[in-house]
Parts: structure tokens; C-alpha cells; sequence
């Protein structure tokens, strides 16, 4: 069986290993998927990541977190664009999650970027989700 959308894979991977408590989980590793994890561990929903490699496959490693009290840092992640139905905006139609509570993950032109850098930089793109 072929997987037709990798992302909304990671993520369900994710939200299912939080729900489940555990430490950590491993996703097939692509160069879109690490630029996703580096966005989440730089917003602070995830620990930590790294590349494993096993043979010829490499596998992305990536570090739960979660706060005091043992509740999942991500409360919720949500794929918007999927391949059946692209969602693009402009800079200036992003709308902030939640209040600007969560983050939307913009694919642009300049790369993986937040909701609020892409409008601070002015460039608008692809919503890959939503994260809070």
C-alpha cells in the first residue's frame, strides 16, 4: 500500500504517541518532515528530533514533550492542505490558531516556516496545519 500524504502520517503519528504518554516515536524520514520537526521543536511542542539510519532507510526520531503535570505539550494537530485540496494564503490572510494560542506550519518560498514569521517576513504560501 503507497501512502498518499507522508504529512498527515507524521502527524497522526505524533498525536497518537502523545496521547499514549510515550517518550518518543519514529516517522520515515523526508526532508519536509525534519523541516516540520525543527519548526515544532523550536515552538517548544516537541523535545527534541533526530535522524536515524537504518540501512538505506533513514527514520526521524522525535522527542515528546510534555509539562509538568504529564500532559502533552501539543494539545491538538490538525493537517489543513492536504493532497486532495491545497490550502494557500497570503500573508496577509493567515489567520493566527486559536488566538495565536497555537501555530499554523506555512510552506513558502523561503522554506518551513510559523504563521507569524511568514506574516512578518510578508510572504504568504501553503498551510500545512495547525498545531496548539
Amino acid at each position: 500500500m503507497t501512502m498518499t500524504d507522508p504529512i498527515a502520517d507524521m502527524l497522526t503519528r505524533i498525536r497518537n504517541a502523545a496521547k499514549a504518554r510515550h517518550e518518543s516515536v519514529n516517522i520515515p524520514a523526508s526532508r519536509i518532515k525534519h523541516d516540520i520537526a525543527q519548526v515544532l521543536k523550536t515552538e517548544g511542542y516537541i523535545k527534541n528530533f533526530h535522524v536515524e539510519q537504518e540501512g538505506a532507510q533513514k527514520t526521524l526520531k522525535i522527542f515528546i514533550s510534555y509539562d509538568e503535570k504529564g500532559a502533552a505539550v501539543i494539545g491538538g494537530i490538525k493537517r489543513i492542505s492536504k493532497p486532495s485540496c491545497r490550502v494557500y494564503s497570503a500573508h496577509d490572510e493567515i489567520k493566527p490558531v486559536l488566538s495565536g494560542y497555537g501555530i499554523s506550519i506555512v510552506s513558502s518560498s523561503r522554506g518551513i516556516m510559523t504563521d507569524r514569521e511568514a506574516r512578518k517576513q510578508g510572504i504568504g504560501g501553503e498551510i500545512l496545519c495547525s498545531v496548539w
